[in-house]
């Protein structure tokens, strides 16, 4: 990118950005339609964010897509989601290859029907090559359920020593770098048991902007405030 918007430094670039996309419903309501047309604009606001952090040169981007906790809604919203993420898996595909985008997956994926578990797995193989940003789909995901997981396959693999460095090993991505930066969108102020292992050092940005309103330039503004804190990881 050759003029960045709001005078990003593309020298101090966050390498992974986690995002906790938030308000379809709120948005549907305020609109007066049904809440699949909440999620349906979301979508199209995920495009943008994936086409904005790969114009900048972003490495990796992690989206809360659909939680664990997701699986309380009512049948008819949980079916409408899934459907939505059946027919976007493949009708994204060429557009995420034509852009060099990697797409993997996190969570407890085996409670995803099997027609959605099949077109994540052929998304994955069909990605897998691609070089430029790392999109990662958290999907029945839950930060707590991932750390009970990880433990349980220490426990299963008699493991005699562990720290801090080893037990990332045990993560649903291991070679997933921690987040950056978070952003949430809708203004509540809470992670919403998301990456609780990996966001101990990330910087929290909350914008009031429902998911469905959040636009490229919002994702740079972002960054913009990103880019104006000091990082210290608990040192001076």
């Amino acid at each position: 990118m050759k003029n960045p918007p709001f005078s990003l430094d593309l020298t101090k670039l966050p390498t992974h950005i986690a995002i906790i996309m938030d308000g379809n419903g709120r948005w549907a309501k305020i609109h007066n339609l049904p809440i699949v047309e909440g999620h349906k604009k979301g979508i199209e606001v995920v495009r943008k964010v994936v086409e904005g952090c790969g114009e900048l040169g972003i490495k990796y981007l992690t989206l809360y897509t659909f939680s664990e906790e997701n699986w309380k809604r009512s049948p008819k919203e949980i079916k409408s989601i899934m459907d939505l993420l059946y027919k976007h898996l493949e009708t994204e595909l060429d557009e995420l290859n034509k852009h060099n985008v990697k797409v993997q997956f996190m969570g407890r994926l085996y409670k995803l029907p099997l027609k959605i578990r099949k077109r994540i797995n052929r998304m994955a193989l069909m990605t897998t090559k691609n070089t430029g940003l790392t999109l990662t789909l958290a999907l029945s995901y839950s930060g707590r359920a991932e750390i009970v997981d990880a433990v349980q396959k220490i426990v299963n693999s008699n493991v005699k020593k562990i720290n801090v460095k080893t037990f990332k090993h045990y993560l649903y991505i291991p070679n997933l770098p921690d987040p950056d930066l978070v952003i949430r969108t809708s203004g509540e102020m809470r992670i919403s048991n998301f990456l609780l292992y990996q966001l101990a050092y990330s910087e929290l940005y909350i914008t009031p902007i429902l998911w469905p309103d959040f636009k490229k330039e919002d994702l740079f503004k972002a960054i913009s405030e990103f880019q104006r804190r000091k990082r210290r990881f608990g040192g001076r």
